[in-house]
């Protein structure tokens, strides 16, 4: 099925991404951008620049591959110039659970983010293990919602998610409250935190204990392999002496109620920082 797409922010990190990918479908696609350099990026892609009214006219979907912090002034602007069933795609669910998009009752909005290539992938090209972020060659899965309950809606937000994001195996649907739940307190201020903490402590035994440092990395990977297996699919069994080890770094680590971030209220003061907000108003009662 082809579609109409209109793409803001196209010559930025993500909207090039996306770019890159929808350019090899049989979409019909408007590029959008309004910074010098990035419409420098998008010309030397070899794409043609829309500007933004010529760009909606006749979109089924308008993709707002922009940041966060861009999203509440650029829906302002453009919302009001879309066709009504026009699909208003954002790639990050932070601004859309906040309320901060402008909205249209005759408007759909959506919202859907990559998984990234799963560690357990099992890559089968050189190409494939270059691809640590995905949307290049690696296979990912997506997370997507829609405030529709139009079959027809859901499936062009469907296809354009497949096509940004390729080669996607799985778009698994949830709520937009569901989605900002996964991301940012699942994977960004739990499992990124974690992987910036290996990093820190991988610092630490190279230049404070001086571990020579090819030693170090060479434990730690070869670890951090076998304990995301053991603690995400229970491949094996850790050790009694490892286990031991293991409550004594959650006891010095890990504080006892950090299981708060997943609340609603929490997740408000995490979203807040994020935007850089004083604080989360809701005028409505969040979307679930």
């Amino acid at each position: 099925m082809s579609h109409t797409i209109a793409v803001f922010g196209a010559g930025g990190k993500m909207g090039t991404r996306v770019s890159d990918n929808l350019v090899r479908t049989a979409h019909t696609v408007h590029y959008v951008e309004t910074s010098p350099a990035g419409r420098e990026r998008v010309l030397a892609a070899g794409r043609t620049l829309s500007d933004a009214a010529t760009a909606v006219v006749n979109a089924d979907i308008v993709v707002l591959a922009v940041p966060d912090l861009a999203l509440a002034p650029v829906t302002a602007e453009l919302v009001p110039q879309l066709r009504p069933g026009t699909i208003v795609l954002t790639l990050d669910p932070a601004a859309a659970y906040a309320g901060l998009l402008t909205t249209r009752d005759d408007i759909v909005q959506a919202v859907a983010h990559p998984c990234h290539p799963s560690v357990f992938l099992q890559r089968q090209s050189p190409e494939e293990w270059a691809d640590t972020f995905g949307g290049v060659a690696a296979p990912q899965d997506a997370i997507a919602a829609i405030e529709s309950d139009d079959p027809q809606k859901r499936a062009i937000v469907e296809d354009t998610v497949r096509a940004i994001y390729a080669p996607v195996v799985d778009v698994h649907w949830v709520s937009v409250k569901q989605l900002a739940q996964l991301e940012p307190t699942l994977v960004e201020t739990v499992a990124c935190m974690i992987g910036a903490l290996l990093n820190e402590a991988l610092h630490e035994a190279i230049h404070t204990m001086g571990v020579p440092e090819a030693a170090a990395r060479s434990i730690l990977y070869g670890h951090t392999q076998v304990a995301l297996a053991n603690g995400l699919r229970g491949d094996n069994p850790f050790s009694d002496a490892c286990l031991i080890a293991m409550d004594y770094g959650r006891e010095s680590i890990i504080k006892d109620d950090w299981k708060k971030i997943f609340r609603d209220d929490e997740l408000d003061k995490n979203l807040a920082r994020m935007l850089h907000l004083d604080r989360i108003e809701r005028p409505l009662a969040p979307k679930n």
